[in-house]
């Protein structure tokens, strides 16, 4: 007999105090050591994902003039981030509604973008704002958080249920969203995206739970799912979620720095109940049972292999560890230049931007960065090669920092499932 029990009794489970609940790390962690909690004890998984999700958009009002100094916007610009006017046209009442892309690239400097935009915004910082107007007027102004009446995420393709690794066959080196940096040639490198076993979208490929309607933290505050993403297929799903912005904690999202400009990351976690069997058997997947395909990064599609999250994450560490006695204070810093998230300028690390990517321990000509990225073993065109991991687009420690946060908001009934 199949033992399904309802959501409201796992509720009442909870607003008693006696809910199981284990963060998807923990659970892993269970089931590797040969001491994973039965059906009958786990209530609850929260599972996360952080990392590049270039379906980002954000939908902000804001005031930009008195009322009747313009007659409705035409181009609108933050930071020289391109931001499109609309729908609604707010004609003569000083604000202006508009839509910007987390991959808008900055009219001045293309590896400024709104990701970062969208982090600056949230850590309070002054805008600068240039809204040309379809009266033919130019007006600028600045403004913070404390001035945007209105502000939505919307992303249209996130959580991804894992994702590609690509690394570089060809001679020369290419340039790509994929990489932090052109990606040298002669297979120098391999960077990847995906938090593996992690991942909600991996822990419920059938999406018995995550549906339409699901609630969910986005960037650290509660939002939903509005349903599958855009190019989601019943093989490689992702997500289109929604969730205030204002709300949101600024060490969730940001600008990732890569080949082609500036990107935008997120960090998304989703509660699992377990209400059957067959929900809790989807949770028992580990990094090593999480096949990855590992294709030219010119091709994109083009197979050259696969691995699986087991060697791409493995024991590997999550962070960098920077001495500075090492470091010989460039005139021009190799880390400072391609760091994606500008976590470290003028000689100092800043872990609160810190993704983990790795770019730093791999380029930095004195060994003032100690981070071991690992590296996988491919066979390409019929030959056994070794390709170290230099970037990685996934953060797993956010990821399992908004997993953990995500089971105190459960537990303190501050989220509801």
């Amino acid at each position: 007999m199949t033992n399904n029990r309802s959501i409201d009794e796992i509720n009442q489970k909870i607003n008693d105090g006696e809910a199981n609940i284990y963060t998807a790390e923990e659970f892993k962690k269970l089931i590797r050591s040969d001491n994973a909690p039965s059906f009958e004890e786990v209530d609850v998984v929260t599972c996360g994902t952080c990392g590049v999700m270039s379906g980002t958009a954000a939908i902000l009002n804001f005031i930009i003039s008195p009322p009747g100094e313009f007659i409705r916007a035409r181009e609108v610009y933050l930071n020289g981030v391109p931001a499109y006017a609309g729908p609604c046209p707010n004609e003569w009442l000083g604000s202006v509604d508009v839509i910007i892309y987390g991959t808008a690239h900055s009219i001045h400097d293309e590896s400024y973008g709104g990701g970062f935009l969208f982090k600056d915004l949230l850590e309070g910082k002054e805008i600068d704002v240039r809204v040309e107007s379809a009266d033919g007027k130019t007006i600028e102004n600045t403004i913070t958080m404390a001035d945007v009446t209105r502000a939505q995420i919307i992303g249209s393709r996130m959580a991804f249920k894992n994702y590609t690794a690509f690394t570089n066959p060809n001679k020369e080196e290419v340039s790509s969203i994929f990489a932090a940096t052109p990606l040298e040639g002669n297979l120098r490198g391999l960077t990847f995206s995906g938090c593996g076993d992690l991942n909600p979208l991996q822990n419920d490929i059938s999406q018995n739970v995550i549906k339409e309607g699901t609630k969910v933290l986005l960037n650290g505050t509660q939002g939903y799912i509005l349903g599958n993403g855009t190019r989601s297929t019943a093989e490689k799903p992702n997500l289109m979620l929604s969730a205030d912005l204002t709300e949101m904690d600024p060490y969730y999202i940001g600008g990732f720095k890569t080949g082609q400009g500036g990107e935008v990351y997120d960090t998304v976690a989703i509660p699992i109940p377990v209400l059957t069997e067959e929900i809790y058997n989807n949770l028992l997947v580990t990094d090593d049972m999480v096949d990855i395909p590992v294709s030219d990064i010119k091709g994109r599609h083009l197979p050259l292999d696969e691995t699986d999250y087991g060697k791409l994450w493995g024991n590997y560490d999550l962070r960098p560890r920077y001495d500075d006695s090492n470091c010989l204070t460039c005139d021009k810093c190799a880390v400072e230049g391609i760091c994606p998230t500008n976590a470290f300028s003028r000689g100092r690390l800043n872990l609160t931007y810190c993704f983990g990517c790795g770019m730093c321990a791999n380029y930095c000509r004195h060994q003032s960065f100690r981070m071991n990225t690992g590296s996988v073993d491919l066979k390409i065109n019929g030959k056994d090669v070794n390709v170290p991991i230099i970037c990685r687009q996934s953060d797993r420690l956010r990821a399992n920092k908004l997993s953990l946060k995500l089971k105190k908001m459960i537990e303190n009934q501050e989220f509801r499932l």
